[in-house]
């Protein structure tokens, strides 16, 4: 959506404890370069037909450039709350306007020896046409679960949504065995 600029390494992020209370303010990129905790959502679109948004990054994003993520979403910004964070990185990835209210499922802490943020995972069912942005997006297209489960091996995921979507099938299992 060209009157929305994806969020810089200078954008503002509230800076959380490991409680994901907030303490603090920083850059982005000093967020990335220091490894303070911050907030990213991370959103599970699906069209009509049940399929997952599936896409490659462009190779200009700060972290994890041309991988492939299963969800979208990015991070929260100073002062935004987790929900409309995660309604707008939903319309600004997918390109569209009028999507319902993304469901929130849980929230993890996402910690490597490279990075650490707070993680929320929400669901949205998006049955507009998209038009993800260019400078985010390289390539996508809508995949089944099969789809998606023959192709896990074969491309190179994210690390953090690759968590994250491992934690939201085992959500899913617990939910339907409990």
């Amino acid at each position: 959506m060209p009157d929305q600029e994806p969020l810089s390494a200078d954008e503002l992020l509230d800076i959380v404890d490991e409680r994901d209370r907030v303490v603090g303010q920083a850059r982005r990129g000093d967020a990335m370069a220091h490894r303070l905790h911050h907030r990213c959502v991370f959103i599970q679109a699906r069209d009509a037909q049940d399929r997952i948004f599936v896409h490659r990054r462009t190779a200009e994003k700060l972290v994890f450039p041309s991988l492939y993520d299963m969800f979208v979403g990015g991070v929260v910004g100073a002062g935004e709350g987790y929900d409309e964070a995660a309604l707008r990185e939903a319309e600004e990835e997918l390109g569209v306007r009028g999507l319902p209210a993304p469901v929130p499922r849980f929230s993890f802490l996402y910690e490597t020896p490279e990075h650490t943020w707070w993680s929320r995972i929400y669901e949205v069912r998006c049955e507009l046409p998209v038009d993800p942005q260019a400078e985010e997006v390289a390539w996508h297209a809508f995949l089944t679960e099969e789809e998606l489960t023959r192709r896990l091996p074969e491309w190179e995921w994210v690390p953090d949504g690759w968590e994250a979507y491992r934690r939201l099938a085992e959500w899913r299992r617990e939910k339907v065995e409990g």
